[in-house]
């Protein structure tokens, strides 16, 4: 890792997409960002902005037309695609606004998903980056069980999506996104479909894993309330920070 390196850091990432009219249509302008290690971030911005174009190029779930996403100084966005799968499968974790559980596995199940996946090919910078592979099934298991207990849903691990209410399943989304124990969670509009109890209550918490796991997190939010409870603001607006 360079001296100093920032933990995330985005330099001049462009976003285009071909338009209907045969031109470009430009989602991200240029767009420069240095988060720290353990960092809080709310980016917020009205629809159509680019925040979660740029969620998606910080997970690796999508590249920029330009520009470097760099973790810790590699630039993952020039991995090959099992290194890059490896990378958001161990380093990051996802919360939607859409909690996207199976219908047809349990909530212990649905939390043990990511745990199945594997990468191949891992370089040396990117054994760096991940860290050692997680606990073996048996030791996964105890940390799914270890987390649902902490956000109250111990009672509900042999329950299926159907029998949860929003506020549940969005939790059982988050115990996912941390089963791997990711250096980085990103959450996109998470509390954008619930209620006001059960959004004060989801905030709460993903602040709560902010501080004790040591996790980064950046969420990208339509919600003033939800973003005053991170560490920092950052609005976008035409693809461009404000």
């Amino acid at each position: 890792m360079p001296p100093n390196a920032p933990f995330l850091q985005l330099k001049d990432v462009t976003r285009q997409f071909p338009a209907a009219d045969s031109g470009v249509l430009t989602v991200l302008h240029g767009i420069s960002l240095d988060v720290s290690a353990g960092e809080s971030v709310a980016v917020v911005g009205p629809s159509g902005s680019g925040k979660s174009t740029l969620l998606q190029i910080i997970g690796t779930l999508d590249r920029p037309t330009s520009g470097q996403v760099l973790f810790e100084g590699v630039d993952v966005a020039a991995l090959d695609p099992h290194a890059i799968a490896a990378v958001r499968n161990r380093m990051i974790g996802f919360v939607f606004q859409a909690h996207y559980l199976l219908p047809q596995c349990t909530v212990l199940e649905n939390v043990l998903v990511p745990t199945l996946a594997k990468a191949k090919d891992a370089t040396a910078e990117l054994t760096r980056l991940v860290g050692k592979a997680p606990d073996g099934k048996e030791g996964m298991e105890d940390r799914a069980r270890r987390l649902l207990q902490r956000v109250g849903l111990d009672a509900r691990v042999g329950h299926f999506p159907a029998q949860l209410s929003g506020g549940e399943s969005q939790r059982v989304a988050v115990v996912r996104a941390l089963i791997n124990s990711p250096r980085l969670l990103l959450a996109d509009e998470p509390t954008g479909s619930l209620d006001h109890a059960a959004a004060l209550s989801l905030t709460q918490l993903l602040v709560q894993i902010n501080k004790e796991e040591g996790a980064t997190l950046i969420i990208v939010t339509h919600s003033r309330e939800l973003a005053k409870q991170m560490g920092r603001e950052l609005e976008l607006q035409d693809g461009r920070w404000r």
